[in-house]
């Protein structure tokens, strides 16, 4: 069965939506992409603070520390700043959190839990009656607080694979400071301590899978030659217990050019190795599975490239589909279906047909699929609303219920039980905390067995969902979470938020430190649901793809303008903010339409789009913005790369931009070098870079507070004070 560790969180997604309101709109200008300034940075030797992307270079960190003094001291220095402090890390810190659920494979539930007093979390079980009570009774499995004390250690938890069925035996993923790469090392989860001489493997971005006791399959950096261009494993081999990795036999070796190669295994809902498979990622969204055969050679797969395996259901594989395809039985299938094959029969003969488990219409998107013992439980959104459908196989169709949860929220499919048909779904609104609910698929029954007290002062507020028309005339949906008796003279400090990218759907949902932190004290939230994302499945994300990405930028300014036009808010009170894929959005706001804004906040950004395949995991996003070698794709990159499209005398504002020296995802350099370039034309920066945390900027809650405070102490000095503050 396809599932991940009972030890790793399962996210607790929300939403809702109200009516959606078409309005025609036409952007002033400036709405084009800018030509790029001549020259600047179009190559390292012409890029001055190419010395900032050292990530830990003396010079660089210098400079680190002094705007991080800078910027704290302007911040903290705030007399805001110690309440929101204050206010973030209670919530941030408070346990009357749901604790996310995962169900071990005998039924126990496990959770990974972080307050206070472990700070850097701990991993502990409970049973299903216990953890169904108000108090439940936790025996902790391990303790990463302890964990590094003892060994002198910056250790971050990463989850845990667990060999089935017995789950006793786990590979622990310790991460240094909150890297993606992360040192693995075999657990005994009955007798609470690490195996003395068991598996061990050194830091590395990869994984590693369980094929039996004394098996693994393994992708790690073995040396020179066995990494991608996007630093990611290239090499797949089966290590046997008391060999070295430089031992184990090589099984699969991909390309320089992929973005990454791993194995796994699948299993039954009993535990029963079904085969084993090895997955090469040609670039983002594209891939090969192979399947390793008795003799250890691989067969390549009859499965489209873009697809993914999402479960096994009684003997039924069950894969998701991202392209229109024919599959070897002549049968054509859209992108977006969920289709079936008897998995025994279709690995004997490949031209087997599949049975068509469900096809979304244009307006909806499966946002999440899990499977219990004999169901598929499939997370299905309407126009950004979610339901959970409940599928059982048949030979010639699947049949559907819909489970009876509450309306126009979000749902999210969370931890599937193997030795039975239930499962955890999480419901939230923007406006109504999480609760966790857990179905029987066999019955249909549904009952609420946790929910979490409000944390900020709803009362008065409301949620609107409206769209607005891009520079292409294509709808877009977005929320607006606000007081019920906000005037609409545009006097309304406005936060807008987006992404835009990687399919990655931005479902509303219950966020304590945006209602605590902003909304109570007057401000409106948005969420742009914009191309590039996966709110309308697969097509909505390819729409804004490679040479089409400044479609998702022009969505993004199209709600902004929408704001503006309904009068909600105007320049001087519309903040936006963004991070990661996320802050390149806010770096193309920036640059394109800063007569729009008055504050930005910019986390973890990629910037230099004409470097960004060149640093750390950048390369493997290729697939994604396209590649800046090839002369084509290099000039609609160029067209919005924040980086070299900064310039002199425009109305940018004072922009907040944070990063973290840990990223080796999104390179702390991009960060680093947009503030660099900002204040040589002129402009007033804040940056901080937090020393710790890896992509999520956050090692500990601590330190996830004190961002929170930061964020939110620099939109009040921009969109709330009246003179903005300079």
């Amino acid at each position: 069965m396809i599932r991940s560790s009972a030890a790793v969180l399962a996210a607790l997604l929300a939403s809702t939506s109200l009516t959606s309101v078409s309005m025609a709109q036409t952007a002033p200008a400036p709405a084009s992409v800018p030509a790029s300034d001549s020259g600047f940075a179009t190559s390292e030797a012409t890029d001055p603070y190419v010395w900032l992307e050292d990530v830990e270079g003396e010079r660089a960190m210098e400079w680190v520390k002094a705007h991080n003094a800078h910027s704290l001291g302007v911040l903290q220095g705030d007399p805001r700043y110690e309440t929101l402090h204050a206010e973030a890390l209670a919530i941030v810190q408070a346990r009357d959190r749901i604790p996310s659920p995962g169900f071990t494979h005998d039924g126990h539930i496990d959770n990974f839990w972080q307050d206070a007093e472990h700070v850097r979390g701990v991993w502990r079980r409970t049973t299903l009656d216990s953890y169904r009570t108000p108090e439940p009774q936790w025996e902790t499995v391990l303790d990463i607080d302890a964990l590094a004390e003892a060994e002198s250690a910056n250790w971050v938890y990463k989850g845990s694979t667990c060999l089935a069925p017995e789950e006793r035996y786990c590979l622990i993923s310790l991460s240094n400071g909150g890297k993606d790469a992360v040192t693995l090392r075999e657990f005994d989860t009955v007798a609470r301590s690490f195996v003395d001489g068991g598996f061990f493997l050194p830091e590395s971005k990869g994984g590693a899978a369980w094929i039996n006791s004394d098996t693994l399959l393994i992708a790690r950096d073995f040396g020179a030659g066995t990494l991608t261009n996007s630093g990611y494993p290239m090499v797949v081999k089966r290590m046997t217990r008391g060999q070295s990795p430089d031992q184990a036999e090589v099984l699969f070796v991909g390309e320089p050019t992929d973005v990454s190669v791993s194995g796994y295994t699948l299993r039954d809902a009993d535990g029963v190795l079904k085969a084993t498979l090895i997955n090469r990622s040609v670039d983002f969204y594209s891939s090969e599975t192979y399947r390793v055969t008795a003799d250890s050679s691989v067969v390549k797969l009859a499965l489209p490239a873009k697809s993914d395996i999402t479960g096994l259901v009684a003997g039924k594989l069950v894969v998701s589909l991202k392209q229109d395809w024919t599959a070897p039985s002549g049968q054509d299938f859209k992108s977006g279906d969920l289709i079936a094959w008897p998995l025994d029969a279709w690995l004997e003969d490949q031209t087997t047909p599949a049975v068509l488990v469900l096809r979304p219409t244009d307006r909806q998107a499966v946002e999440g699929v899990n499977a219990t013992r004999n169901t598929l439980v499939v997370a299905l959104y309407d126009n950004v609303r979610g339901s959970v459908r409940v599928y059982s196989p048949g030979e010639t169709e699947w049949t559907h219920t819909t489970l009876d949860l509450p309306q126009n929220v979000s749902v999210g499919v969370g931890s599937a039980s193997e030795t039975d048909d239930k499962v955890f779904v999480s419901v939230t609104g923007y406006l109504n905390p999480s609760s966790l609910w857990l179905a029987d698929g066999a019955t249909g029954a549904v009952d609420q067995v946790k929910s979490m007290p409000a944390k900020f002062d709803a009362t008065g507020m409301t949620v609107d969902q409206h769209e607005a028309r891009s520079a292409d005339g294509t709808m877009i949906p977005y929320f607006v979470v606000h007081k019920s008796d906000m005037p609409l003279d545009g006097s309304n400090p406005t936060l807008l938020y987006g992404y835009g990218g990687f399919e990655s759907s931005l479902l509303p949902g219950y966020s304590a430190t945006v209602g605590k932190l902003w909304l109570e004290r007057g401000g409106v939230y948005v969420i742009a649901n914009t191309r590039g994302g996966g709110e309308f499945g697969p097509r909505w994300h390819e729409a804004a793809l490679q040479q089409n990405r400044q479609r998702a930028h022009e969505d993004f300014q199209a709600v902004a303008l929408d704001l503006i036009a309904r009068d909600i808010t105007s320049q001087p009170k519309l903040g936006v903010m963004g991070g990661s894929q996320g802050g390149l959005f806010m770096g193309a706001m920036l640059t394109q339409r800063p007569d729009l804004i008055n504050a930005a906040v910019i986390q973890v950004p990629l910037f230099d789009m004409l470097r960004f395949h060149k640093l750390l995991a950048g390369a493997s996003w290729i697939g994604e913005y396209g590649d800046p070698d090839v002369p084509e794709q290099r000039a609609w990159i160029q067209a919005y790369s924040p980086y070299q499209n900064l310039r002199a005398d425009q109305p940018y504002p004072e922009v907040f931009i944070h990063t973290s020296t840990k990223d080796d995802r999104v390179h702390p350099g991009h960060a680093r070098k947009a503030a660099a370039r900002l204040e040589e034309l002129g402009y007033p920066v804040l940056f901080y870079e937090n020393t710790d945390g890896g992509h999520g900027a956050a090692a500990n809650l601590r330190e996830t507070a004190r961002r929170l405070a930061l964020e939110y102490t620099y939109l009040s000095r921009r969109l709330i004070d009246a003179p903005t503050q300079e």
